[in-house]
Parts: structure tokens; C-alpha cells; sequence
């Protein structure tokens, strides 16, 4: 959440110098690089959450509206729903959970896999996840907050440490 009165200097810039300062300089840009991200996750989750919320939606039920309609057939066994959007189990459970009680999707058996549940959009989820799509494509995605090639440069440095760390096979 933004403050209501920006700061006048920049405490992840001083958190670095003080950690310098007590002698841990080799973690010191790691710790800034850190935090940064964090600070910047909650940055983006504040503005698509003024964006969502009017749509009784959050970013999370948006993803996996966004990941149903990509599909042929507009319907994904609850695990790939999961393994897709890299969530725990309960957290997919939870939101298909509010989108079926918001009438967005619909549980179903799996036609030929009795262990596995179908989830599957609605004609509202794709009325209302357009709505989103164009709210989120508008005022957050086109206008992330620094220039095109810094965006460029920032997802390929964030996609070399999610392969790093294990998050798909490159």
C-alpha cells in the first residue's frame, strides 16, 4: 500500500547502507534487491486490487478465470489448475470455492479420470474476466511504471532467477 505522504529518502537504500555499516556488505545489495521485489509486489497487488475489487475479484480468481478461458475446451482438471499457476492445492480449492459461488465456473467429473474434477468458465466468467482483463490491460499491465526496454530488462532478469530457482526447465 502506497503511503499517503511519500517518504523523503529511500529506506531500502538506507536499510542497505546500514547493513554495510554493521559489516555485512556481501549481503547488503542482495538484501536491497530483496526487499525491493517485495516492496514492489506490494506496490502491483495494491493497484490490481483497486482494479479487482470492484469485480468482487481477486488476482488470484482472476488467473485462474484468465488460465480457463486460454483453453479449447474453457475447462482444466483442478491439479493442472494448480501445477499452472504454481499454487498450492487448498488455494485453488479455495478460490474455485468463490468463483462457483459467484456463478463464474462450475465443477464437473472428469469424463474419463472418475479421481479428477473439471473446472470450467462460465458464460458470466468470461463476461466478467473481460472486464477485468481490460481494466487490468489499461491501468496496470500497459502502464507498469518504468519504460518499455526497463520492463524488457526486468522480466528476463526475473525469469533467469525463477529458472534458477526451479519454477519451469529452460
Amino acid at each position: 500500500m502506497v503511503s499517503s505522504k511519500p517518504l523523503d529518502f529511500d529506506p531500502i537504500e538506507e536499510a542497505r547502507r546500514q547493513w554495510r555499516e554493521h559489516g555485512w556488505v556481501a549481503s547488503a545489495d542482495g538484501m536491497a534487491l530483496v526487499t525491493s521485489i517485495i516492496r514492489a509486489q506490494q506496490i502491483y497487488l495494491s493497484r490490481i486490487d483497486a482494479e479487482l475489487r470492484p469485480l468482487d475479484l481477486t488476482f488470484a480468481r482472476f488467473e485462474i478465470l484468465t488460465l480457463l478461458s486460454f483453453t479449447r475446451s474453457g475447462s482444466l482438471p483442478m491439479n493442472k489448475l494448480g501445477a499452472r499457476l504454481q499454487v498450492h492445492p487448498t488455494s485453488i480449492t479455495n478460490s474455485v470455492d468463490r468463483l462457483e459461488g459467484q456463478k463464474l465456473v462450475r465443477r464437473q467429473a472428469h469424463e474419463t479420470d472418475r479421481r479428477s474434477t473439471l473446472v470450467e468458465i462460465l458464460p458470466a466468467g468470461r463476461s466478467i474476466l473481460k472486464r477485468a482483463t481490460v481494466a487490468l490491460n489499461d491501468r496496470v499491465f500497459a502502464v507498469p511504471g518504468v519504460s518499455k526496454d526497463d520492463t524488457t530488462a526486468l522480466f528476463s532478469l526475473l525469469k533467469t532467477l525463477r529458472a534458477a530457482e526451479g519454477d519451469f526447465e529452460n
